[in-house]
């Protein structure tokens, strides 16, 4: 059996990261970025089980942060995470695959994009109180198997509360954490989390 089956997930061919300028770790140049990838002739969807294990394309990833005021919300992945290779991790980012049901289209546009990162939000997060939302940087590692297929889109999420619970079940050990206690366990969180705090702290806080 499949083990993502049917899901289709939305990608972007690596050729088109190559030539606008690939990078390892985070870029803050958002705007060469990602109009290129949300212009409609550039993404598509493929079935995930075939995006997984080919690294000629990038999964675009929403990968959203969230402060309040000096504090970020940091978890743990359960078991059951739908990235098993990520599983039990520590993580500072909510995300996930922007797939077909975001989009009635063969590709996608900024609006749908939107959507996407919307509806994974709420399925994760319950988030009492309101937001300002806003895209800060993007991500890339292809120093392991889960990064070289995937891109992230990071997205900050400043609340008006600290009232914040999970959604599902797989979101375990929910609290705030200052930037220092996030260094603290540095070697505990994944990949992408390591390489927000170390990058983006002057960003954050």
């Amino acid at each position: 059996m499949a083990q993502y089956e049917d899901e289709n997930v939305l990608v972007v061919p690596r050729s088109l990261f190559e030539e606008l300028g690939s990078f390892q770790g985070l870029s803050n140049d958002c705007d060469h970025y990602l109009p290129q990838f949300l212009a409609t002739e550039n993404n598509y969807f493929i079935p995930r089980e075939e995006a997984e294990e080919d690294p000629s394309h990038k999964q675009i990833i929403p990968y959203a942060i969230f402060q309040h005021e000096d504090r970020f919300l940091r978890y743990v992945r359960g078991k059951k995470s739908g990235e098993q290779r990520l599983a039990s991790k520590a993580s500072i980012g909510i995300g996930g695959h922007i797939n077909q049901d975001d989009a009635a289209q063969a590709s996608l546009q900024r609006d749908t994009y939107m959507t996407g990162v919307e509806r994974e939000i709420s399925e994760e997060l319950i988030i009492e109180g309101n937001y300002n939302q806003r895209v800060i940087a993007l991500i890339n590692d292809d120093s392991n198997a889960v990064g070289k297929v995937h891109l992230g889109v990071v997205h900050l999420f400043e609340l008006d509360t600290n009232q914040v619970r999970p959604g599902e079940a797989n979101i375990e050990d929910l609290c705030f954490l200052t930037m220092d206690e996030l260094h603290s366990e540095r070697d505990i969180l994944e990949t992408w989390s390591q390489i927000c705090i170390d990058s983006l702290a002057a960003t954050l806080q």
